[in-house]
């Protein structure tokens, strides 16, 4: 394999990331706060777009605020690479930002080495992936695959609407379903990301390609007991919603064993017990499970055993319960062509490289119902990541971004 001229220029991806990462940094903890649709993430957008047009491309935004900035023909069939620059609240610095800091960085590098395109290239910084009102919403509608009753209804945890976060930020949420790119207007995407886990960093491996990516279930779910008195209420006669959420916890281990694979993830993720006073029994415990699985029936199967136990430890404690699916999110096989492509130019990089599955959900699997998508992992440190303390190593980045630099040329040069 023939290696195109065109180096990643380290420093200057660097100076991008911090560019970005300017946008709702909290210095007391170090992290960041870009949720969707928030004015840190829109200003975000915005000043990423500054520096797509001071590089020569041309820029449009869509319905949910995807952010594309294309290099070549205006017209005909692109390769769209990027990832996400929203935030999960008091985030890490790498998480998507990296991956549409990469992919401005890799048409910098083919301008510079002035490479001719035969094909487009479009940097996308997608929009709301990291699902605070739930779902992947820019990647899903890029895709179409936003249904009007789910945009209705879609709330994040605190209960404000999509609609209205959107309508707040100047955007017309029914534009979403005019913004589906149609069949055959995208060649493939490509994505670089932190893994996000402990594999390649334990292996020593600088590169991973996944082969495929979990599907993820968000539930909401309420036990409803009898708030009374601590000191007042016998043990044997209370209705504690607390106990009863303790009780689905403590059955978790066991459900995944016997109904599940080594890559189920079930978590409880948020807990508002109600009134949440020290010397009252707990009323009310609303929490959120987050459930992945590789395969769809397995997913299928822990929502409906989970579903049961909750029915069980609610009966148990004298509670009933409710259970609300917020969103699914099916998983997906990613393209084995793109995948074996990267691997030969890892192996010609001489980069050590992997095979393996995402457990985290990315843009990547959605756009895959489009057109053949690609998703490259660089090693997380400690595999810490949602938090301040995430990070990876620029020279793994390095390495990673080079890979996707020579995979873009291959596939437009």
């Amino acid at each position: 394999m023939s290696l195109a001229p065109a180096k990643i220029d380290l420093d200057r991806l660097r100076a991008l990331l911090a560019g970005v990462n300017a946008f709702g940094a909290n210095p007391v903890t170090g992290g960041f706060n870009r949720p969707g649709f928030s004015d840190a993430h829109m200003a975000c957008i915005s000043w990423f777009e500054d520096q797509m047009r001071a590089d020569g491309l041309a820029t449009r935004r869509d319905g949910a605020a995807n952010l594309f900035g294309r290099l070549g023909d205006p017209d005909g069939p692109a390769i769209l690479i990027g990832s996400h620059l929203d935030t999960v609240i008091e985030g890490g610095a790498f998480d998507g930002a990296l991956g549409a800091c990469v992919a401005l960085e890799c048409v910098r590098a083919i301008k510079e080495a002035g490479l001719t395109l035969k094909v487009p290239i479009e940097v996308a910084a997608t929009s709301e992936e990291e699902g605070r009102f739930g779902g992947m919403l820019g990647s899903q509608t890029i895709t179409g695959q936003v249904s009007p009753g789910w945009l209705e209804t879609a709330a994040d945890a605190g209960g404000f609407l999509l609609t209205d976060a959107m309508t707040a930020q100047g955007l017309d949420p029914q534009a979403i379903f005019t913004s589906a790119r149609p069949p055959g207007s995208v060649k493939a995407f490509l994505e670089l990301h932190i893994e996000q886990g402990p594999v390649l960093e334990a292996e020593g491996i600088a590169i991973g390609v996944a082969d495929r990516v979990s599907g993820v279930c968000s539930l909401e779910c309420v036990l409803f007991g009898a708030a009374n008195h601590s000191g007042t209420t016998p043990m044997d006669m209370r209705a504690d919603a607390f106990a009863g959420l303790a009780e689905v916890s403590a059955a978790i281990p066991d459900l995944v064993r016997d109904h599940g694979t080594d890559q189920s993830r079930i978590t409880i993720g948020r807990v508002d017990l109600t009134p949440n006073h020290p010397h009252t029994i707990p009323g009310m415990a609303a929490f959120t499970v987050i459930l992945r699985d590789v395969d769809e029936a397995v997913m299928r199967a822990l929502k409906r055993e989970l579903s049961k136990v909750i029915r069980r430890k609610a009966d148990k404690n004298g509670l009933t319960h409710r259970i609300f699916e917020r969103s699914w999110l099916p998983p997906a096989a990613l393209d084995v062509p793109l995948a074996d492509h990267a691997l030969r130019i890892a192996g010609a990089l001489g980069v050590p490289a992997k095979r393996m599955p995402s457990g985290a959900g990315h843009d990547a699997q959605t756009m895959q119902a489009l057109c053949p998508s690609l998703l490259v992992f660089v090693p997380s440190r400690n595999g810490i990541s949602h938090a301040p303390e995430e990070h990876s190593n620029w020279a793994d980045i390095e390495k990673g971004a080079n890979l996707m630099l020579q995979l873009l040329t291959d596939l437009t040069t």
